[in-house]
Protein backbone atom coordinates (compact mmCIF):
# COMPACT_ATOMS: atom_id res chain seq x y z
CA UNK A 1 0.00 0.00 0.00
CA UNK A 2 0.82 3.49 -1.04
CA UNK A 3 2.07 5.60 2.25
CA UNK A 4 -1.31 6.33 4.00
CA UNK A 5 -0.46 10.20 4.40
CA UNK A 6 -0.07 10.11 0.60
CA UNK A 7 -3.57 8.55 -0.01
CA UNK A 8 -5.85 10.96 2.10
CA UNK A 9 -3.79 13.57 0.60
CA UNK A 10 -4.66 12.54 -2.82
CA UNK A 11 -8.29 12.28 -1.59
CA UNK A 12 -8.14 15.83 0.11
CA UNK A 13 -7.49 16.69 -3.67
CA UNK A 14 -9.81 14.60 -4.96
CA UNK A 15 -12.73 15.91 -2.58
CA UNK A 16 -11.97 19.45 -3.70
CA UNK A 17 -14.27 18.57 -6.49
CA UNK A 18 -16.47 17.30 -4.41
CA UNK A 19 -20.32 19.08 -5.42
CA UNK A 20 -19.25 20.05 -8.75
CA UNK A 21 -18.86 17.35 -11.05
CA UNK A 22 -21.78 14.99 -12.24
CA UNK A 23 -21.06 12.13 -10.16
CA UNK A 24 -20.25 14.00 -6.93
CA UNK A 25 -24.14 15.75 -7.42
CA UNK A 26 -25.57 11.92 -8.05
CA UNK A 27 -24.39 10.71 -4.96
CA UNK A 28 -25.34 13.72 -2.83
CA UNK A 29 -28.97 13.25 -4.67
CA UNK A 30 -28.86 9.49 -3.40
CA UNK A 31 -27.90 10.20 -0.26
CA UNK A 32 -30.27 12.74 0.18
CA UNK A 33 -32.67 9.96 -1.00
CA UNK A 34 -31.95 7.63 1.66
CA UNK A 35 -31.83 9.95 4.17
CA UNK A 36 -33.87 12.91 4.04
CA UNK A 37 -32.29 14.50 7.25
CA UNK A 38 -29.30 15.29 5.12
CA UNK A 39 -29.48 18.37 2.96
CA UNK A 40 -27.33 19.69 0.24
CA UNK A 41 -25.49 22.23 2.51
CA UNK A 42 -24.89 19.36 5.33
CA UNK A 43 -23.22 17.55 3.09
CA UNK A 44 -21.08 19.50 1.46
CA UNK A 45 -19.96 21.29 4.84
CA UNK A 46 -19.20 17.88 5.66
CA UNK A 47 -16.98 17.25 3.26
CA UNK A 48 -14.98 20.60 3.04
CA UNK A 49 -14.30 20.14 6.53
CA UNK A 50 -13.36 17.07 6.34
CA UNK A 51 -11.13 17.91 3.72
CA UNK A 52 -9.88 20.98 5.29
CA UNK A 53 -9.42 20.46 8.37
CA UNK A 54 -8.07 16.62 8.43
CA UNK A 55 -6.62 15.89 5.37
CA UNK A 56 -4.07 18.51 4.81
CA UNK A 57 -0.41 16.78 4.18
CA UNK A 58 1.79 18.64 6.63
CA UNK A 59 -1.61 18.71 9.32
CA UNK A 60 -1.66 14.41 8.65
CA UNK A 61 2.00 14.46 9.34
CA UNK A 62 2.40 15.60 12.60
CA UNK A 63 -0.48 14.37 13.56
CA UNK A 64 0.48 10.58 12.69
CA UNK A 65 4.36 11.46 14.21
CA UNK A 66 3.10 11.83 17.97
CA UNK A 67 2.21 8.15 17.78
CA UNK A 68 4.10 4.48 18.17
CA UNK A 69 3.97 2.36 14.70
CA UNK A 70 1.75 -0.41 14.82
CA UNK A 71 3.88 -3.45 14.37
CA UNK A 72 1.35 -6.15 14.04
CA UNK A 73 -1.77 -5.19 12.04
CA UNK A 74 -5.43 -6.37 13.83
CA UNK A 75 -8.21 -6.79 12.18
CA UNK A 76 -10.16 -3.53 13.70
CA UNK A 77 -14.58 -3.57 13.32
CA UNK A 78 -15.69 0.04 12.63
CA UNK A 79 -19.48 0.04 13.10
CA UNK A 80 -20.41 3.37 11.99
CA UNK A 81 -22.96 5.91 13.39
CA UNK A 82 -25.19 7.54 10.91
CA UNK A 83 -26.55 10.70 12.49
CA UNK A 84 -24.52 13.47 10.15
CA UNK A 85 -22.77 13.08 6.82
CA UNK A 86 -19.66 10.77 7.06
CA UNK A 87 -19.54 11.06 10.65
CA UNK A 88 -18.05 7.60 10.51
CA UNK A 89 -14.70 8.70 8.24
CA UNK A 90 -12.64 9.91 11.32
CA UNK A 91 -12.06 6.28 12.53
CA UNK A 92 -11.77 4.72 9.39
CA UNK A 93 -8.87 7.56 8.57
CA UNK A 94 -7.33 6.53 12.44
CA UNK A 95 -7.18 2.87 11.40
CA UNK A 96 -5.32 3.08 7.89
CA UNK A 97 -3.18 5.33 9.25
CA UNK A 98 -2.26 3.40 12.63
CA UNK A 99 -1.54 0.49 9.82
CA UNK A 100 -4.17 -2.35 11.02
CA UNK A 101 -7.00 -3.27 8.87
CA UNK A 102 -10.33 -1.65 8.58
CA UNK A 103 -13.15 -3.79 8.36
CA UNK A 104 -16.36 -1.07 7.62
CA UNK A 105 -20.14 -1.60 8.67
CA UNK A 106 -21.34 1.82 7.63
CA UNK A 107 -24.90 3.27 8.72
CA UNK A 108 -27.77 2.60 6.31
CA UNK A 109 -28.46 6.30 6.95
CA UNK A 110 -25.15 7.23 5.74
CA UNK A 111 -24.02 4.61 3.28
CA UNK A 112 -24.02 5.99 0.23
CA UNK A 113 -21.59 9.21 1.01
CA UNK A 114 -19.16 6.35 2.91
CA UNK A 115 -18.89 3.94 -0.05
CA UNK A 116 -18.73 6.42 -2.34
CA UNK A 117 -15.62 7.65 -0.20
CA UNK A 118 -13.93 4.28 0.10
CA UNK A 119 -14.29 3.46 -3.40
CA UNK A 120 -12.22 6.99 -4.08
CA UNK A 121 -9.87 5.50 -1.60
CA UNK A 122 -9.73 2.32 -3.48
CA UNK A 123 -9.22 4.43 -6.97
CA UNK A 124 -5.74 5.50 -5.01
CA UNK A 125 -4.37 2.96 -4.06
CA UNK A 126 -6.15 -0.59 -4.68
CA UNK A 127 -4.89 -2.14 -2.31
CA UNK A 128 -5.72 -0.25 0.29
CA UNK A 129 -7.04 -2.51 3.80
CA UNK A 130 -10.39 -1.06 4.27
CA UNK A 131 -12.97 -4.33 4.07
CA UNK A 132 -16.52 -4.93 4.53
CA UNK A 133 -18.01 -5.61 7.86
CA UNK A 134 -19.22 -9.18 8.59
CA UNK A 135 -21.18 -9.92 12.14
CA UNK A 136 -19.70 -13.46 12.05
CA UNK A 137 -16.27 -13.04 11.41
CA UNK A 138 -13.51 -12.43 14.76
CA UNK A 139 -11.85 -9.07 15.15
CA UNK A 140 -9.21 -8.34 16.97
CA UNK A 141 -10.51 -4.59 17.83
CA UNK A 142 -14.04 -3.05 17.55
CA UNK A 143 -15.02 0.51 17.20
CA UNK A 144 -18.60 1.18 17.53
CA UNK A 145 -20.75 4.17 18.11
CA UNK A 146 -23.89 4.44 19.04
CA UNK A 147 -27.12 5.36 21.86
CA UNK A 148 -27.22 3.45 24.96
CA UNK A 149 -29.41 0.59 23.43
CA UNK A 150 -26.84 -0.02 20.57
CA UNK A 151 -23.80 0.24 23.03
CA UNK A 152 -25.65 -2.36 25.29
CA UNK A 153 -25.53 -4.72 22.54
CA UNK A 154 -22.06 -3.91 21.07
CA UNK A 155 -20.98 -4.61 25.16
CA UNK A 156 -22.62 -8.33 24.35
CA UNK A 157 -21.61 -8.56 20.62
CA UNK A 158 -17.66 -7.63 21.21
CA UNK A 159 -17.49 -9.52 25.40
CA UNK A 160 -13.93 -11.07 24.48
CA UNK A 161 -12.53 -8.23 22.20
CA UNK A 162 -10.64 -5.21 22.98
CA UNK A 163 -13.21 -2.70 22.19
CA UNK A 164 -14.21 1.66 22.05
CA UNK A 165 -17.52 2.14 22.21
CA UNK A 166 -18.81 5.62 22.17
CA UNK A 167 -22.13 6.82 23.40
CA UNK A 168 -24.13 10.16 23.40
CA UNK A 169 -22.00 13.39 24.52
CA UNK A 170 -23.72 17.11 24.42
CA UNK A 171 -22.43 20.60 23.37
CA UNK A 172 -22.72 23.90 25.13
CA UNK A 173 -21.57 27.79 24.57
CA UNK A 174 -21.35 30.35 27.13
CA UNK A 175 -22.04 34.06 26.16
CA UNK A 176 -20.56 36.77 28.29
CA UNK A 177 -22.91 39.66 26.89
CA UNK A 178 -19.37 40.70 24.52
CA UNK A 179 -20.18 38.95 21.34
CA UNK A 180 -20.29 40.41 18.03
CA UNK A 181 -22.25 40.21 15.41
CA UNK A 182 -19.21 37.60 13.36
CA UNK A 183 -19.54 35.64 16.86
CA UNK A 184 -23.33 35.28 17.49
CA UNK A 185 -24.08 34.25 13.38
CA UNK A 186 -21.05 31.53 14.27
CA UNK A 187 -23.23 30.32 16.84
CA UNK A 188 -26.33 30.54 15.07
CA UNK A 189 -24.61 27.86 12.51
CA UNK A 190 -22.83 26.05 15.95
CA UNK A 191 -26.65 24.86 16.61
CA UNK A 192 -28.43 24.71 13.75
CA UNK A 193 -26.32 22.67 11.38
CA UNK A 194 -26.70 19.35 10.45
CA UNK A 195 -30.46 20.35 12.26
CA UNK A 196 -28.74 19.64 15.15
CA UNK A 197 -28.44 16.00 15.37
CA UNK A 198 -24.44 15.44 16.26
CA UNK A 199 -22.41 15.75 19.21
CA UNK A 200 -20.76 18.94 18.17
CA UNK A 201 -24.10 20.57 18.02
CA UNK A 202 -24.60 23.00 20.78
CA UNK A 203 -28.13 22.49 22.59
CA UNK A 204 -27.81 24.18 25.56
CA UNK A 205 -26.30 27.89 26.26
CA UNK A 206 -25.46 30.14 29.38
CA UNK A 207 -26.22 33.21 29.60
CA UNK A 208 -25.70 36.45 31.53
CA UNK A 209 -28.38 37.51 34.43
CA UNK A 210 -30.41 40.23 32.30
CA UNK A 211 -29.01 39.23 29.00
CA UNK A 212 -31.47 39.40 25.96
CA UNK A 213 -30.47 36.61 23.74
CA UNK A 214 -30.03 37.94 20.16
CA UNK A 215 -29.47 35.50 17.63
CA UNK A 216 -30.47 35.40 13.71
CA UNK A 217 -33.15 33.50 12.24
CA UNK A 218 -33.01 31.43 9.98
CA UNK A 219 -35.18 28.48 8.11
CA UNK A 220 -35.66 24.90 9.49
CA UNK A 221 -33.04 23.01 7.09
CA UNK A 222 -35.80 20.42 5.85
CA UNK A 223 -39.38 19.26 6.39
CA UNK A 224 -38.47 16.78 9.13
CA UNK A 225 -37.11 19.72 11.13
CA UNK A 226 -39.95 21.81 10.11
CA UNK A 227 -42.19 19.12 11.50
CA UNK A 228 -40.82 18.40 14.96
CA UNK A 229 -40.41 22.61 15.54
CA UNK A 230 -44.17 22.80 15.07
CA UNK A 231 -44.88 20.01 17.75
CA UNK A 232 -42.79 21.58 20.50
CA UNK A 233 -43.95 25.02 19.79
CA UNK A 234 -47.62 23.10 19.92
CA UNK A 235 -46.47 21.26 23.12
CA UNK A 236 -44.60 24.43 25.31
CA UNK A 237 -47.84 26.84 24.30
CA UNK A 238 -49.73 24.05 26.12
CA UNK A 239 -47.77 23.64 28.91
CA UNK A 240 -47.71 27.63 29.07
CA UNK A 241 -44.15 27.34 29.34
CA UNK A 242 -42.22 30.54 27.62
CA UNK A 243 -39.99 30.46 24.84
CA UNK A 244 -38.04 32.26 22.47
CA UNK A 245 -38.60 30.61 18.40
CA UNK A 246 -35.67 31.92 16.44
CA UNK A 247 -37.21 30.12 13.58
CA UNK A 248 -34.69 26.71 12.87
CA UNK A 249 -34.85 26.30 16.53
CA UNK A 250 -36.57 27.35 19.78
CA UNK A 251 -34.65 28.71 23.13
CA UNK A 252 -36.56 27.34 26.56
CA UNK A 253 -35.02 28.08 30.10
CA UNK A 254 -34.00 24.62 31.07
CA UNK A 255 -31.20 22.89 33.75
CA UNK A 256 -31.46 19.96 31.35
CA UNK A 257 -30.22 19.09 27.77
CA UNK A 258 -33.02 19.47 25.67
CA UNK A 259 -35.15 16.00 24.84
CA UNK A 260 -36.12 17.07 21.21
CA UNK A 261 -34.06 18.23 18.06
CA UNK A 262 -34.82 22.07 17.65
CA UNK A 263 -34.34 22.81 20.93
CA UNK A 264 -32.11 24.55 22.80
CA UNK A 265 -31.82 25.06 26.67
CA UNK A 266 -31.25 28.05 28.40
CA UNK A 267 -29.32 28.23 31.81
CA UNK A 268 -28.33 32.20 33.47
CA UNK A 269 -25.91 32.79 35.25
CA UNK A 270 -24.52 35.81 37.59
CA UNK A 271 -21.06 34.96 38.47
CA UNK A 272 -18.73 33.00 35.41
CA UNK A 273 -17.37 30.69 38.16
CA UNK A 274 -20.31 28.88 38.79
CA UNK A 275 -20.59 28.07 34.99
CA UNK A 276 -17.33 26.80 35.61
CA UNK A 277 -17.84 24.57 38.68
CA UNK A 278 -20.36 23.24 36.23
CA UNK A 279 -19.11 22.38 33.39
CA UNK A 280 -16.15 20.49 35.90
CA UNK A 281 -18.90 18.68 37.18
CA UNK A 282 -20.45 17.68 33.99
CA UNK A 283 -17.34 17.26 31.51
CA UNK A 284 -17.44 13.50 31.39
CA UNK A 285 -20.67 14.77 29.34
CA UNK A 286 -19.52 17.09 27.30
CA UNK A 287 -18.14 17.22 23.89
CA UNK A 288 -17.38 20.62 22.70
CA UNK A 289 -17.51 23.64 24.79
CA UNK A 290 -17.62 26.89 22.48
CA UNK A 291 -17.29 30.47 23.83
CA UNK A 292 -14.58 33.24 23.53
CA UNK A 293 -14.20 33.46 27.78
CA UNK A 294 -11.65 32.26 29.59
CA UNK A 295 -12.56 28.51 29.57
CA UNK A 296 -9.93 25.54 29.21
CA UNK A 297 -10.15 23.59 26.06
CA UNK A 298 -13.17 25.78 24.40
CA UNK A 299 -13.20 26.63 20.92
CA UNK A 300 -14.61 29.73 19.60
CA UNK A 301 -17.56 30.51 17.74
CA UNK A 302 -18.73 28.88 14.68
CA UNK A 303 -15.96 26.51 14.88
CA UNK A 304 -17.85 23.54 16.28
CA UNK A 305 -18.61 21.40 13.46
CA UNK A 306 -15.05 21.42 12.44
CA UNK A 307 -13.31 19.21 14.42
CA UNK A 308 -9.54 18.82 13.61
CA UNK A 309 -7.48 15.90 13.86
CA UNK A 310 -6.83 15.95 17.67
CA UNK A 311 -10.43 16.49 18.72
CA UNK A 312 -11.39 13.04 19.50
CA UNK A 313 -15.15 12.18 19.91
CA UNK A 314 -15.67 11.30 23.72
CA UNK A 315 -12.38 12.87 24.62
CA UNK A 316 -10.98 9.35 23.97
CA UNK A 317 -7.45 9.31 21.78
CA UNK A 318 -8.58 6.75 19.10
CA UNK A 319 -4.94 6.82 17.69
CA UNK A 320 -3.87 6.30 21.18
CA UNK A 321 -5.95 3.36 21.77
CA UNK A 322 -5.22 1.49 18.30
CA UNK A 323 -1.24 1.60 18.61
CA UNK A 324 -1.84 0.14 22.34
CA UNK A 325 -1.93 -3.69 21.23
CA UNK A 326 -2.37 -4.91 24.58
Amino acid sequence: MTNAIDIFTQLGTKLSEFGHTERSKEVIASAIEHNSWFTYDDILRAVEAIRTTMLDRDRLHSWITHYPTVTHSERVAIIMAGNIPLVGFFDLLCVVCSGHRAYVKPSSKDRVLMEYVIEELRCIDSTIPIYQYNPDEHYDIAIATGGEQANEYFRQHFAGTRHLLRGTRHSIAVLDGKENEEELNGLVRDITAYSGLGCRSVSMLFIPEGYTLKLRKCEPANRKLRNTLVTRRALLTMQQRDYQDFGAFIAVASEEFPQSLAEVSIQRYGDISKVKEWIAKHRDTLQCIVTHTDICGAIPFGEAQYPTLSDYADGIDTMLFLSSQQ
